[in-house]
This record gives C-alpha cells, structure tokens and sequence, in this order.
C-alpha cells in the first residue's frame, strides 16, 4: 500500500566555500529579479495596453482587447508579482533577517500581499493565456501553487514553526522566481531549432515555446528548491515507498 508522504530531516552543511556560492547565488538571484521587474512589468505602468500592444510589447497585445476586469486583474498581477519577486529575495538576506528582524516582518507582510494580489490575479487571466489550454492548465495550476504555500509559510510563522515557514517560503520563492526563469527559457527554446538545424521562422518558433513555458517557468525551480531544503536541514519531504 502506498504511504502518505512524510516529514524527513536531513543534516545541515554549512561551509565557508558554501556560504560565499550562497552569497554570489543571492546576488544573481537578486539581480536578476530586479532586471525582470525594470524590463518587464515597468512598461506596463508607463503607457497604456493599447500602445504597448501596437509595439507588441509583452503580453499587451494578448489583453488590449479584454475586458476591463481582465485588464484590471493583469495589472494586479503584474504589480503584486513584481512586488514578490523583489521582496522575496532580500527575505534570504541572513543580514536582515538577524540584525533587523522586525523589518524582515514586515517586508514578508508586503511580500505575501504581493504574492497573493499576483496570485488572484494570475488565476483571472489565465484563461485568457496565448498559449491556450496549456496556459490555462499551466499558469492556473501556478497560481494555486503560489497562493497555497504562501499560506502555508504564513501559517507555519504564527505558530511559530520557523524551520517550516523557511521550507514553505523557499518553496513559494521558487514559484515567484517563475517570472526570471519563463524569460530565461522563452529565448532557449527559441533558438532550440536553429542549434538542431531544424527550418525556424520566428512566429512558430515562439508559439512552440510559449506553449512549452507554462509548466516549464516553475515545476523544475520546485525540484530546486526541495533540493535546497533537504541541503538546509529543514523539513522537506519524500516520496512514498510502495510495497507489494
């Protein structure tokens, strides 16, 4: 009979060598976040979705002609995941989380308030995703994801369970970092016909990526990050063992 999965603990390792991969890796992390937010979700908010959409900025051209419901929700989405992805990374900041533990506090508020806003957000206009029902499956399945471990880490906090909220919190930071890692697959794919010699045209290329980012954008960072939690010591899980 198959187990339910179950709570395993593993041994820390704290090196000096992994403390500065772990510093240089914060910093990529950080940096790329900020790159992302400055060329992707600014636009939005400085010329309308009409305009963007006729210099086929983003995914403008996909919700200029929604509904302003759905328009406003992208907005949302784009705000409150901006908001999360940068704040969720100075949240690993050991720094900060030492020296000012009540602004951690209250940058995780801020961050969890992204995290929810982008997450409702996403859910709304994911069915009006370019990439279709593999969109629809893809980001939908995203957004309840984000949405249900950032609750998770939220409730782990007020019960005081600290090594639980840092699992659930690196766990819901590999879902925001979703927004870095689509717009580092997106160009892979795209010239993924050209480095097997494949025929490529622009157009079809990009649709084939795009139909491939929805799962792609965030089930490998999960494997990533519960690699990271098992590393950390903290409490990860495993796969049941099945016994004939």
């Amino acid at each position: 009979m198959t187990r339910l999965i179950e709570p395993v603990r593993t041994a820390p390792v704290a090196t000096r060598s992994g403390r500065l991969a772990g510093r240089i890796g914060w910093t990529f992390v950080l940096l790329a976040a900020l790159a992302v937010v400055a060329y992707s979700a600014v636009p939005y908010f400085t010329a309308s979705l009409h305009d963007l959409a006729g210099e086929e900025v983003g995914l403008a051209p996909t919700y200029a002609e929604t509904s302003v419901f759905v328009q406003g929700a992208l907005y949302v989405h784009i705000a409150g995941s901006a908001t999360a992805l940068v704040l969720g990374a100075l949240q690993f900041w050991r720094g900060l989380r030492t020296r000012a533990p009540r602004v951690h506090r209250w940058i995780g508020r801020i961050y969890l308030t992204g995290v929810a806003v982008g997450g409702v957000g996403g859910l709304i206009i994911a069915p009006s995703s370019p990439a279709g029902y593999v969109g629809f499956f893809g980001f939908g399945a995203l957004g309840v994801l984000w949405l249900a471990s950032g609750w998770r880490a939220y409730r782990a906090i007020r019960r005081r369970d600290v090594p639980s909220h840092q699992a659930w919190m690196i766990r819901n930071y590999a879902l925001t970092y979703a927004g870095v890692t689509l717009r580092v697959w997106l160009p892979l794919l795209l010239l993924a016909p050209l480095l097997l010699g494949q025929p490529w045209e622009f157009d079809s290329a990009f649709a084939n990526a795009y139909a491939a980012v929805p799962f792609l954008c965030w089930l490998p960072n999960l494997v990533v990050a519960e690699w990271l939690i098992r590393r950390r010591g903290l409490p990860s899980y495993r796969l049941p063992v099945t016994r004939g």
